[in-house]
C-alpha cells in the first residue's frame, strides 16, 4: 500500500489479517505508523489490543478464535497449539470451564513469554503439529497430558483422560508421552491411568478404584460380564466380588433417570436378582463428596454377602 493508502480503503487491511487479528508489525508494512495504530487502541477508539503487538481491527469482543489467532502471532511461526484448546479442537469436551488461556508450546531458544491470555511453555521436545483449520495443534496424546499437568483435581485429570482413551488414544502412547517430557504435574496423571489400565473406563470409574482402595476389601473384577447358568446374560458389572457374590454398580444419572435408563436399571437389577447376586448402587458424585461414606457402605454389602454365602452353603 502506499502511506495513507490504508485509511481510505481500510477493508484492506482486514484482507491482510487473520479474521481480524494482525500485527503492529504487519500494519506498519501496509503504510500504518505505529503511534496510529496504538492510538487507535486507546478506550473509545476503532481497534482493540489483544496482546503486545498484537491487535483486533475492531473494538468488540473477540471470539476463542481470534483470541487463539493472537496468540500464534504473538508467539512466532514455530509456536504449536496444546493443552485444553487443542484437546477442543480435536473433538474432546471433559474439559474445564474456568476462564480461557491459549497453552502455546514454543522451541527452546525463543524468548518470548506468557502474557495476558497465553500461556508460553518453551521445549525442547516441540511436537509435529496436526493442522485443522489452519491451527497447528501438538497431537492429542500431548495435548491431553499437557493439560493435565496443569490440572489440580483428580476428577478433572480423569474425565479428560478417560474420554481420551475411549476417544482412541492408546494407554501405551499416554505412558510414554508421560514418560518422555518434565516429571512435573505427573502424579495425578500417572495415578489416573494406573487405574485406568486396570480396566476402568470411565471418570466414574477410575473414582470408584480409589475409593475401594480404601476399603481393605479384596479386589473386586472391574468391568466383569456376569452370565447364569445357561450362558444367558445378566450384566456387565462395574465391579464384582466374586467370592461373595457382590455387584458394585456406578450409576450415571446422579439426580433422575430417563425412562429408557431407568427401565434399564430396573431390568438389570431384577436380572441380579434372580441370579442370587446382591448389588450395590453408588452415584458419581458420592464418590467426590462423600468418600468415607461409600467405603463404609462398601464394606457393609461385602459383609452381608458375606454372611449370605455362608447361609447359603
Amino acid at each position: 500500500m502506499k502511506p495513507g493508502d490504508w485509511a481510505r480503503d481500510p477493508e484492506r487491511l482486514y484482507q491482510h489479517s487473520r479474521g481480524g487479528v494482525i500485527t503492529v508489525a504487519r500494519l506498519t508494512e501496509l503504510g500504518v505508523p505505529s503511534r496510529t495504530c496504538y492510538r487507535r487502541c486507546r478506550p473509545g477508539k476503532q481497534w482493540r489490543r489483544l496482546l503486545p503487538g498484537v491487535l483486533l481491527l475492531n473494538s468488540g469482543e473477540p471470539t476463542r478464535w481470534q483470541l487463539v489467532d493472537a496468540a500464534l502471532l504473538y508467539a512466532g511461526p514455530d509456536a504449536v497449539v496444546t493443552g485444553a484448546t487443542a484437546c477442543r479442537r480435536q473433538g474432546l469436551s471433559m474439559l474445564p470451564s474456568n476462564g480461557f488461556r491459549v497453552h502455546l508450546l514454543v522451541p527452546l531458544e525463543h524468548k518470548v513469554g506468557s502474557s495476558g491470555h497465553v500461556i508460553i511453555e518453551r521445549t525442547t521436545r516441540l511436537p509435529q503439529a496436526v493442522v485443522l483449520d489452519g491451527v497447528p495443534l501438538a497431537p492429542l496424546v500431548r495435548s491431553v497430558l499437557d493439560e493435565c499437568r496443569r490440572l489440580g483435581s483428580r476428577q478433572e485429570v480423569s474425565a479428560l483422560l478417560a474420554e481420551a482413551v475411549q476417544r482412541g488414544v492408546s494407554l501405551p502412547e499416554l505412558f510414554a508421552e508421560l514418560d518422555a517430557g518434565s516429571s512435573r504435574g505427573t502424579a495425578i496423571p500417572r495415578e489416573a491411568l494406573h487405574r485406568i489400565a486396570d480396566g476402568a473406563r470411565s471418570a466414574a470409574e477410575v473414582e470408584a478404584m480409589r475409593v475401594w482402595r480404601m476399603s481393605g476389601l479384596p479386589e473386586p473384577r472391574w468391568n466383569h460380564e456376569l452370565r447364569d447358568e445357561n450362558g444367558e446374560y445378566i450384566a456387565t458389572a462395574d465391579g464384582y466380588f466374586v467370592a461373595v457374590g457382590l455387584a458394585w454398580e456406578i450409576d450415571s444419572y446422579d439426580f433422575h433417570f430417563g425412562k429408557q435408563q431407568y427401565a434399564a436399571t430396573v431390568a438389570r437389577n431384577a436380572r441380579y436378582a434372580a441370579a442370587g447376586i446382591m448389588v450395590l448402587q453408588t452415584l458419581p458424585s458420592r464418590l467426590r463428596t462423600e468418600p468415607k461414606r461409600v467405603v463404609a457402605e462398601l464394606v457393609a454389602a461385602h459383609r452381608a454377602a458375606e454372611a449370605r454365602m455362608r447361609r447359603a452353603a
